[in-house]
């Protein structure tokens, strides 16, 4: 029986263990939130540069709720067609807040 591939709960690519996956908190550490998920660092940084902690904490800490969102839905459908370990810092960081 093949074993069973993670992949990133944002965009779906495969995560391949290395420094294009990391971390990230459902409920930021800030709102004492605990769980975490495994995704791409792009895909974390692009959540950290279009939600604030708050609003994470408040209604994103799902990555369905994450989904409803314009400008993410638009970077998960552009980061998609890239290599899992694909990492483009200037990309991800575009936006602060």
């Amino acid at each position: 029986m093949p074993a069973s591939t993670e992949t990133c709960p944002l965009c779906g690519r495969e995560l391949i263990d290395g420094p294009s996956v990391n971390e990230h908190h459902l409920v930021p550490r800030t709102y004492r939130g605990r769980v975490t998920v495994r995704m791409h660092r792009i895909c974390h940084n692009k959540i950290h540069s279009v939600f604030s902690e708050k609003e994470l904490a408040d209604y994103y800490h799902t990555p369905d709720r994450l989904l409803e969102n314009e400008e993410i839905c638009k970077f998960v459908k552009w980061v998609r067609k890239k290599d899992p370990g694909f990492y483009d810092r200037h990309r991800a960081m575009s936006k602060r807040r």
